[in-house]
């Protein structure tokens, strides 16, 4: 790669000589080569700059001038492969620096890093010509192969464009062949081929200032390095560039990923991260959570009921009415819905039965035999929709109902256990349920449409869960 820098301050770019991009430059891994816009003056002044057409504060730059120097940089000889373009010749971009330029992205230098001539065109004063990036940009100038790229460093302004010319080639050209000498750092930095922010680094000392190394670090166990460093990473992103995280796609996130996102408050959906919140149920959702319930309860469901089964406990159990009921005794019942951006329907919700004295046992005495803590709330019920799952969904209502419930206090008391019955032979749940901490202590009877179905309990203390970020 050839990369031309035009500007009025060639001292300015001293630096590029130092550190990786010099040493790449002397190792002839990119042409490095910078000129001095007033080399194309024809007055005795080298005059660059005129007063604003119409007027109006500060100077504008000539096009003449800038026409000039850019033509003949242009027509640099460079070094292209045979096989590069075939016979389309060298990929060219001109690139100006200026405020009202697009914002520059990892993923706009991984594109210039593939071109075979970089120019860049320092503006001062109040910026170049505008006929300057037309004339460029619509008729490609002194070659066909000329593409024009305005660019912005971010949302602030700056005296002159050497700054972002600076940045602009140190971007570039560390990713070119050759350059950096560990290429799969380039993977895992920031704004890499991951997509994320990168994790935060340590090195010895192991204490410093009362600070110490995570000890994840100092473990030897690299998978749970690279857990550590992923669920960093992914943090760091969700929180700091939310834009970022938005565009990250579901084949770039693994099961270990979603459940971060989830605490995190992120669904990972089919077309991509959407914000999710977890709240408390309101008496106007109501119906909201009938629907949602007749739609999900059939989900758990062995398969020997009837369809007429499964309807009349639907009928009996998860009407409106019942869940009005639940919602207008908060003393009783915990319910919270979980909501996805963008998605008009509830996509799950969690049903807690709170004991109203600390020594109040559950309702069925085989499940006061075998869960005998107390005080005791029961998780009547976990839905998430079909769609939703694998989203997260499902984890973060778990771990928002047992924070919540850990907040409780019966009779001054904290809840000491949290137990639920699910049928038997529903294998995916009890993974789901052993994934959260609980631990299956037996069994009970339990009626659907009048048949007895084989119920596992499952049980666990809700003492050190994780906080849940539940709204009102």
């Amino acid at each position: 790669m050839r990369i031309d820098i035009i500007t009025i301050f060639p001292e300015y770019l001293a630096p590029l000589e130092l550190s990786l991009i010099g040493r790449a430059a002397e190792a002839g891994h990119l042409q490095l080569a910078l000129h001095d816009l007033r080399d194309w003056t024809d007055d005795a002044h080298r005059t660059v700059d005129d007063t604003p057409t119409g007027g109006g504060a500060g100077m504008v730059m000539k096009p003449d001038v800038w026409g000039s120097a850019i033509d003949e940089v242009l027509a640099a000889e460079v070094s292209v492969p045979d096989d590069a373009h075939g016979s389309a010749g060298p990929r060219t971009v001109l690139a100006i620096p200026t405020p009202s330029g697009t914002r520059l992205t990892q993923r706009i230098v991984e594109d210039l890093a593939t071109v075979d001539h970089l120019v860049i065109a320092c503006g001062r004063y109040e910026g170049i010509d505008a006929r300057v990036a037309e004339h460029y940009g619509e008729t490609g100038g002194a070659g066909e192969n000329l593409e024009t790229l305005e660019y912005s460093l971010g949302d602030y302004v700056l005296n002159g464009g050497e700054v972002a010319a600076l940045a602009l080639v140190e971007a570039v050209a560390r990713l070119l062949p050759g350059v950096v000498g560990n290429p799969e750092s380039l993977a895992e930095e920031s704004h890499g081929t991951a997509g994320l922010l990168e994790y935060p680094g340590y090195t010895r000392p192991t204490k410093w200032r009362e600070l110490e190394v995570p000890p994840v670090l100092l473990s030897g166990n690299h998978a749970q390095i690279e857990r550590w460093r992923r669920d960093r990473a992914l943090e760091r992103t969700v929180t700091r560039r939310p834009d970022m995280a938005a565009a990250l796609r579901p084949e770039q996130i693994d099961k270990g990923d979603r459940a971060t996102l989830a605490r995190l408050g992120w669904a990972v959906t089919q077309t991509g991260l959407r914000r999710m919140r977890i709240r408390r149920a309101r008496p106007r959702d109501a119906d909201a959570l009938a629907n949602l319930a007749a739609a999900t309860f059939p989900l758990a469901c062995p398969p020997e009921l009837t369809q007429r089964d499964i309807a009349v406990f639907i009928s009996r159990n998860l009407t409106p009415r019942r869940f009005r009921e639940y919602l207008t005794e908060p003393e009783r019942y915990l319910v919270l819905v979980g909501e996805i951006d963008g998605i008009d329907a509830l996509a799950g919700y969690t049903l807690a039965v709170i004991p109203l004295t600390a020594d109040e046992e559950p309702y069925a005495d085989d499940v006061a035999k075998i869960v005998p803590q107390r005080p005791a709330a029961e998780l009547s019920k976990i839905y998430v929709r079909s769609e939703h799952h694998s989203t997260g969904m499902g984890q973060a209502l778990m771990e928002a109902t047992l924070a919540t419930l850990g907040g409780i206090r019966v009779e001054g008391q904290p809840i000491d256990v949290v137990w639920l019955g699910t049928n038997l032979r529903n294998r995916r749940s009890q993974k789901f349920y052993a994934r959260s901490g609980f631990a299956n202590v037996g069994a009970r009877r339990f009626l659907v449409g009048g048949r007895e179905q084989d119920d596992a309990v499952w049980a666990r203390s809700v003492v050190e869960t994780m906080p849940g970020a539940v709204a009102d």
